[in-house]
């Protein structure tokens, strides 16, 4: 098998990441906090809902979405949806087959050959059109609503992603809740209760010197 690569990136250049981000949110009745633990407790990131070209139908795939949005700019998704998350390094994500996503935008000759094969594969849960929908987007205007993400950089895993404690390249936590989370981890990991993250824990609040300091030391 082909060995999946991933372009690198350099120590001074702000306007990219080799991490990929997932926030966790209050849903289903849970807040961010209850809904972080849940996740890092399984050690999986549950695909909830399609996205992407087709996610209207029912043959489209669930996944898991992240951002690469750069270091000093993760509080703009923290205001978003929440203080705690998830996150990789790009090549994790790589070689569980996710990544990056396609914006085709909205009435571009390869937007409307995608929609075309979408389309015609509609009740085709098995067509191979479905490994390639959930990572393409068509940002556009319809109706009176616009639909434009590009800011989030995203990427996505479809179907649910399984990892170990030892997978994340750090966690993101507010600072007043680090010392208490490393306490719980290393309980967890002594009664043989659940796992333990070694990894760094960052503020999304942080000036990036200080999330520099702290992940590249």
């Amino acid at each position: 098998m082909a060995q999946k690569l991933v372009g690198g990136t350099q120590p001074d250049w702000d306007d990219m990441s080799p991490f990929v981000v997932h926030f966790t949110k209050a849903a289903n009745g849970k807040s961010e906090y209850e809904n972080s633990m849940s996740i890092l407790f399984s050690r999986r990131l549950e695909a909830r809902n399609p996205f992407g070209i087709g996610k209207n139908y029912l043959a489209a795939p669930r996944c898991v979405c992240f951002s690469e949005i750069p270091l000093h700019q993760i509080r703009r998704l923290a205001d978003k949806r929440g203080p705690y998350g998830i996150v990789f390094k790009k090549e994790f994500i790589v070689e569980h087959n996710g990544g990056p996503i396609l914006y085709a935008y909205q009435g571009t000759t390869h937007a409307t050959v995608l929609r075309d094969l979408v389309d015609g594969a509609a009740g085709k849960p098995d067509h191979p059109i479905w490994r390639v929908a959930p990572f393409v987007d068509l940002p556009g205007l319809y109706g009176k609503s616009s639909y434009f993400f590009e800011w989030e950089r995203e990427w996505r895993h479809i179907g649910n992603l399984q990892f170990k404690a030892s997978d994340p390249a750090f966690l993101i936590i507010p600072e007043n809740l680090h010392e208490a989370a490393r306490s719980f981890f290393g309980d967890a990991e002594r009664e043989n209760l659940g796992p333990n993250y070694k990894c760094p824990f960052i503020d999304p609040y942080w000036g990036l010197d200080k999330i520099k300091s702290i992940l590249m030391p």
